[in-house]
């Protein structure tokens, strides 16, 4: 009777799965793969159920997708996980007056998203009389493997580096006592005379020379373009960063050498991480997603490497992947990014495993709020996701908190589609509240 009894109550679980399985395969059918501007698509769909530890949908969930900006929940999953409490801004030593820096990676030095700067005050002190700057050894380059080359002075894309400042941005305002120029470095940034006109910027690719234009058909009177980092490719000085703290420092000695930081060296927290991964995630900051990697691979490496700290993340902590990615860099600017669906949901499943959920919720924008600023505003509180764009490419993963209070972990992923992004967007949204409401 016993046995009876358990494979009646199984058979119901496999009913009511087979059900529910279907009763989403015709919602995402009516959303999506019924949309004529999704029809030549290609689309992979993974939603699992954390309770009871399976997939409850899978729609090509096993196949390979460029993920666009979903790569940076893994970067994400990877800062939360070994960054700390609080981001090491620099490592530190003195040598009588002299303060010896050690550049960790820090996207926030001089950024205008955190003004109050540990690190600053101490090149400040009267008790400072002269810094050393030094470049450590590092694996990267100043642009990713795949990035679009002619994007370079792109804001969106502002070149990697050991010691970020301003975020690696030269911003451009005309005023009516003239041109402000931040950082204020003018003797590598020749401007032209303006007039009250709009205008446009441009950097040559390799040097930091910067044209300012008039532009009669733009009333745009703000420009931000990306400077060049110095210290790669055997150039041992911090060029660049040099001449930018000595307009900061006034008449402060910078000296500039190359090494690893001595054991004893102290450490500067600057501001608490998830300070830095929450607008990495609510505005895709694509700079601050790649020098958070970096700074993991400082941590855990003891040098900057992206390339050996996502092969070793790959072969420990996300070992586990049902299937085995084309990771290559920390925001998601490359094509050469390839990820499933199920790979997203296992990385989500994990970080709610091992993180608290307020912490997860915070970093992650909901409904109205973000990337999601626009979309989900019906599902405010109810979605916690992170968007992907590319040409192309359309991206959302995350977790959604359903009707009758089920939490479910959910990819979509969309490809080489030929229509508006926003049109797979409004799509994706369908499906979800039909997810939401029906769940």
């Amino acid at each position: 009777m016993r046995n009876n009894r358990f494979c009646i109550v199984a058979l119901l679980l496999v009913l009511s799965s087979c059900s529910l399985e279907k009763k989403i395969s015709r919602q995402a059918h009516k959303t999506i793969f019924q949309n004529k501007d999704l029809a030549t698509a290609h689309i992979g769909i993974s939603v699992y159920d954390p309770e009871k530890a399976s997939y409850i949908y899978n729609f090509q969930g096993d196949k390979y997708f460029v993920p666009a900006s979903n790569t940076k929940l893994i970067t994400c999953y990877a800062a939360m996980k070994y960054l700390g409490d609080s981001i090491a801004g620099a490592r530190i030593a003195w040598n009588g007056s002299e303060l010896n820096v050690y550049p960790t990676g820090d996207p926030g030095f001089l950024h205008p998203d955190f003004p109050h700067e540990k690190l600053v005050a101490l090149m400040q002190s009267p008790a400072t009389s002269s810094i050393r700057l030094f470049m450590p050894k590092t694996g990267f380059k100043p642009f990713g493997r795949g990035w679009t080359w002619d994007d370079y002075q792109a804001s969106y894309m502002p070149a990697r580096s050991a010691m970020p400042m301003f975020g690696n941005i030269v911003q451009f305002e005309k005023k009516k006592e003239g041109l402000k120029v931040t950082p204020a470095v003018p003797e590598f940034i020749p401007a032209e005379n303006i007039t009250t006109t709009g205008m446009r910027v441009q950097r040559d690719m390799d040097a930091n020379r910067f044209h300012v234009y008039n532009n009669r058909d733009s009333s745009a009177r703000r420009d931000e373009i990306p400077f060049r980092p110095t210290g790669f490719e055997g150039m041992a000085a911090l060029v660049v960063e040099k001449a930018i703290l000595g307009t900061l420092l006034g008449n402060k000695t910078i000296q500039l050498d190359t090494g690893m930081a001595p054991a004893t060296a102290g450490w500067v927290y600057v501001r608490h991480t998830d300070s830095l991964l929450k607008p990495m995630m609510h505005r895709s900051d694509n700079f601050f997603a790649e020098q958070s990697l970096l700074m993991v691979s400082n941590i855990q490496l003891g040098y900057m490497d992206d390339r050996k700290m996502i092969d070793t993340l790959l072969k420990t902590d996300l070992a586990d992947l049902p299937q085995k990615p084309s990771w290559v860099d920390g925001s998601g600017l490359s094509r050469y990014n390839l990820f499933t669906p199920q790979d997203f949901v296992t990385v989500l499943r994990k970080m709610k495993d091992e993180f608290a959920w307020n912490r997860i919720t915070t970093i992650l924008p909901t409904g109205g709020t973000g990337t999601l600023g626009s979309l989900y505003k019906n599902l405010q509180g109810k979605i916690f996701a992170k968007t992907g764009t590319l040409s192309g490419q359309v991206a959302l993963s995350g977790y959604l908190i359903t009707k009758k209070q089920k939490t479910l972990i959910f990819s979509v992923l969309v490809n080489n589609h030929q229509t508006a992004a926003l049109t797979v967007r409004k799509a994706v949204e369908q499906f979800l509240e039909q997810l939401y409401n029906n769940n």
